[in-house]
């Protein structure tokens, strides 16, 4: 079995396209917290699929779910309504304040929809404004124009032009935003906490005052929660912790707990596309409508978000008990988005090492490790995050 399977992945490095440094684990199933490989090697996952599965692996309501719909529809178009479209499109406008939904595939794809909805109000609205101000070190998707918004220096020469019209200014600081504020601007969009770059959130200052801004300039604000959305903060979505809403709502990741779906939410006073405007072969597709539902009801009905604020509390506890030991230079997180800074720049070295120790851990920085675990970890198994983190720590940071 171990030689037919690395045989495959020989053969298979063939065939797919290389667009990532993958190691050589081919992952068989997952349960729970945990992920098992060909060779029968079981992982602690503490990545969940980049903040995606918010339930765990192979849930039994996802997989319920896609049974039930799929022996009833598959799809029937986007030119027709179907059952579960209409209930969660009802359930996240009723716990959301916002009023009308889009649904797609990938977060990309719901912030590509909040840009041209941006750019829609500029055009009906703000005489032909365009501009969308965004954050540095943002990350709103690999799209051409997700590109184009996300705030990566190193992404500023990749597949040039880029889509023009983007302003990009620092965050929580409203000068900087200001400085670039002009007739031509039309949105302003950004992350409540920046997860790409390394879990820096808003402050609730500074988010009060670009309200106050949009509002006099009559500019759209837009959240994109796509990773912060559905719990993972300890709240159902992250502007419920500041109290201040947008305009514009993005979602993704884990909404759909593993399965492809994303969702772009607005207020009733910002439905302005005309037919044809927007679409997607995919949008509303029955089985992720099913799915979505399904991740939605078990997230609210089970209390998950303030399960992830407790669970998230406890290990920024632990992480305060080892940050002198390991000489961390700073701890923060909300619910289960958590960083921490290592004193050196070994944090490719430390998921690599953890890897070989059975724990998936995340470093979007040389200095910046990142935990998002599922929303359902466990006391224990954060406990058990630990143990493999120290040991690993004690071998590569040799403090």
């Amino acid at each position: 079995m171990i030689q037919s399977s690395n045989r495959q992945l020989e053969e298979a490095k063939d065939s797919i396209l290389f667009t990532a440094a993958r190691s050589d684990i081919v992952m068989e199933r997952g349960e729970g917290m945990y992920l098992w490989d060909t060779e029968g090697k079981l992982y602690l996952d503490f990545i969940g699929g980049w903040a995606v599965t918010c339930l765990g692996h192979s849930p039994a309501v996802i997989r319920e779910a896609l049974e039930r719909q799929a022996s009833v529809l598959v799809n029937a178009s986007p030119a027709f309504y179907n059952k579960p479209m209409l209930e969660l499109a009802k359930l996240l406008t009723d716990l959301s304040c916002f009023d009308k939904v889009f649904f797609a595939s990938s977060g990309a794809e719901a912030n590509e929809s909040a840009i041209k909805l941006a750019r829609k109000h500029g055009l009906k609205n703000l005489g032909g404004a365009y501009e969308i101000i965004t954050m540095t070190n943002g990350f709103h998707g690999r799209s051409l124009a997700t590109m184009s918004a996300t705030g990566k220096s190193q992404w500023e020469p990749l597949f040039a032009p880029k889509v023009p019209g983007f302003r990009h200014v620092s965050l929580n600081d409203i000068d900087s935003l200001m400085s670039v504020m002009n007739r031509n601007t039309c949105a302003v969009m950004l992350e409540l906490v920046q997860g790409e770059g390394g879990i820096r959130p808003v402050d609730v200052e500074y988010l009060y005052k670009l309200r106050k801004v949009c509002d006099e300039y009559g500019v759209m604000l837009i959240y994109d929660e796509i990773q912060t959305g559905l719990g993972r903060t300890g709240k159902l979505f992250a502007y419920e912790l500041y109290g201040i809403e947008a305009d514009v709502m993005t979602l993704g990741k884990g909404i759909g707990g593993g399965f492809p779906l994303s969702a772009m939410l607005t207020k009733e006073a910002f439905n302005l596309f005309d037919p044809g405007d927007q679409g997607g072969t995919y949008s509303g597709q029955p089985l992720a409508m099913a799915v979505g539902l399904a991740v939605v009801n078990e997230v609210v009905n089970r209390n998950l978000p303030a399960h992830a604020g407790v669970q998230g509390d406890y290990i920024l506890e632990r992480l305060h008990g080892i940050k002198e030991t390991y000489q961390f230079t700073s701890i923060r997180g909300q619910g289960l988005l958590i960083a921490f800074d290592l004193p050196d720049p070994k944090g490719a070295e430390l998921v690599s090492e953890c890897l070989k120790e059975g724990l998936l851990i995340n470093s979007p920085s040389p200095h910046t490790i990142r935990l998002m675990p599922a929303l359902i970890v466990s006391r224990d198994e954060i406990d058990a995050m630990f143990d493999k983190l120290c040991r690993v720590m004690d071998r590569v940071l040799a403090i």
